[in-house]
C-alpha cells in the first residue's frame, strides 16, 4: 500500500500463551495506527524470557518502521521487559529519576508504600525517552523505533495516546465493506481479477458465521486503501461482480 508506514507489535506475557489472559490490545493499536497511516504488518507472542524477547525485538525493530510491545513492565519477578529491549539495544536498564519521583509522589499522597517492587516500574533502558500520558502515572517510553507499553488494556490505550504525537505518519488509510449473499468458491476468480487491476488496494474476504453479529450476508469484503477514489472503484467492480452471478450485495 503506497504512502504508509509500517509496524510491528510485539505481546510479551506467559499469560497470553497459556490461555489465561485473552489479548485486548492488538485490535485498539492496529485501528488507531491505521488511520495515521501506519499499518501493522506482523505480531508476535513470546513468553516472559529474556532471550526470546531481545531476539523478537532486533528481529522485529530492523524489519518494520516502528515496533509496538505491550506487557512486562510492571513490578512483579516475571516484568522483564524493560531489561530485555536494554539488552538487545545492549545497555544497561536504569532507574528514570522523574518517574521514580513521579510514582512515589502518587503513592505516598495514597498513604502507599513505595516498595522495591514498584519502583521496578520506574526503571527504563539508557537513553529512552519516557513518554507520559494523561491519567497515567507509569509512563510508556521510546528507544530508537521501539515503542514500550503496559499489558493492561486501560492502561496500555492511555500511553499510546501520549506516544501518538511522537509518530510519523503516512496517508491515512480508508475502508469500505461490502456485504454479499455468495460462496467464495463462487467469486473468487473474479475477486482475484480485481486485486491484480488494483494492486495497491487490499481486498480481504471473510466468511460470517450464521450467529455473526457484524453482518447477516454469508461473506464480508473489505477494502482498503489510501485512493479514497481507487477504492471506490474497487468497490462497484465487486459489486458488479456478484450481481452479475446473481447473488445479493450491498455497499455497507
Amino acid at each position: 500500500m503506497k504512502n504508509t508506514l509500517s509496524a510491528a507489535v510485539l505481546l510479551i506475557g506467559n499469560e497470553l500463551l497459556s490461555g489465561s489472559i485473552e489479548d485486548k490490545n492488538l485490535a485498539h493499536i492496529a485501528k488507531t495506527l491505521e488511520v495515521r497511516g501506519i499499518r501493522v504488518r506482523e505480531t508476535r507472542i513470546v513468553p516472559d524470557i529474556e532471550s526470546e524477547i531481545v531476539d523478537a525485538v532486533n528481529h522485529l525493530r530492523n524489519k518494520y518502521d516502528y515496533l509496538f510491545t505491550t506487557g512486562g513492565i510492571g513490578p512483579t519477578h516475571d516484568d522483564i521487559t524493560s531489561d530485555s529491549i536494554a539488552a538487545a539495544f545492549g545497555v544497561s536498564n536504569v532507574i528514570q529519576q522523574d518517574v521514580f519521583d513521579g510514582i512515589n509522589t502518587y503513592l505516598s499522597s495514597k498513604g502507599v508504600e513505595f516498595t522495591p517492587a514498584a519502583q521496578r516500574m520506574a526503571y527504563a533502558p539508557q537513553g529512552a525517552e519516557i513518554i507520559y500520558s494523561d491519567q497515567s502515572i507509569v509512563p510508556g517510553y521510546r528507544i530508537d523505533n521501539v515503542f514500550v507499553m503496559a499489558g493492561v488494556p486501560r492502561i496500555m490505550r492511555l500511553m499510546l495516546s501520549g506516544i501518538i504525537a511522537h509518530l510519523k505518519t503516512g496517508l491515512s488509510i480508508q475502508n469500505a465493506a461490502i456485504h454479499a449473499n455468495v460462496g467464495e468458491n463462487e467469486i473468487a476468480a473474479a475477486l482475484e481479477t480485481i486485486q491484480h487491476q488494483h494492486p495497491d488496494i487490499d481486498i480481504g474476504s471473510y466468511p460470517q458465521d450464521k450467529d455473526s453479529t457484524i453482518s447477516d450476508y454469508r461473506v464480508v469484503f473489505v477494502v482498503k486503501g489510501t485512493d479514497t477514489d481507487e477504492i471506490e472503484q474497487t468497490c462497484t467492480e465487486i459489486l458488479k461482480a456478484c450481481m452479475d452471478g446473481g447473488h445479493e450485495a450491498i455497499r455497507a
